[in-house]
């Protein structure tokens, strides 16, 4: 086995002894349990993770669904690059969500606003769909769906080769279809990408770096 489990576990004792969870010698990546739970990825604001080491190619078609829950208006969901133009991104910006596109040709976003500033970020869970089939993208938010005009319709393929990083960036990292610098603070789950007929789940827990990224255990509903 070579990943932590993801659970919490407490009240140990050796040879009759408690040990002290309160004040450990040493600590990484072990966050606190929380008194009520649910399912998904507690991402803290402070970093992001990241996923398939060898680089995601989107090239001509990617649909992205997640589920999100937050109370902060800005962060970034997800970006995936590569050295030149071509990339992807979907973020929160402002309380809006925007997914950006680069076939190459230049940038298109489609944009979804919502009536209220925080109601998307009022700590409840909500659906994100981003689809990209060769020049055309939308976005469905909870059923509601925003298309946008492509003028770059020759150009059909993001020619990506960088990994898929998730609620945040390393900063020695270029993200060309990213607005936001701000990671994610809140929680994520069900991240499927899908192309044709392959979908794939991701689980955080199997990411190669994670960084204020608590995979499997969400507090439960902010106040």
């Amino acid at each position: 086995v070579t990943h932590s489990i993801p659970a919490c576990i407490g009240s140990m004792t050796i040879n009759s002894k408690q040990l002290d969870n309160e004040s450990p010698v040493s600590i990484f990546a072990v966050n606190k349990c929380y008194v009520t739970v649910q399912d998904g990825t507690f991402f803290d604001g402070s970093g992001f993770a990241a996923l398939v080491r060898e680089g995601y190619k989107v090239r001509s078609d990617v649909n992205i669904t997640l589920e999100f829950r937050t109370t902060a208006v800005h962060g970034v969901l997800l970006g995936v690059s590569s050295a030149k133009v071509d990339a992807i991104g979907l973020e929160i910006v402002n309380g809006k969500v925007l997914f950006h596109v680069n076939n190459g040709a230049g940038r298109i976003t489609a944009t979804y606003e919502p009536r209220g500033t925080n109601s998307l970020c009022d700590g409840k869970w909500h659906k994100v769909q981003a689809n990209k089939s060769k020049h055309r993208i939308s976005l469905i938010i909870d059923g509601n769906l925003v298309q946008t005009d492509n003028p770059y319709i020759q150009s059909t393929s993001a020619d990506t080769n960088n990994p898929i990083y998730v609620g945040g960036y390393p900063a020695d990292v270029k993200q060309k279809c990213l607005t936001s610098k701000s990671s994610f603070h809140g929680c994520l789950r069900n991240f499927v990408l899908t192309k044709g007929q392959q979908a794939e789940l991701f689980d955080f827990s199997r990411a190669f770096d994670l960084r204020g990224v608590f995979p499997h255990s969400c507090p439960g509903a902010e106040h």
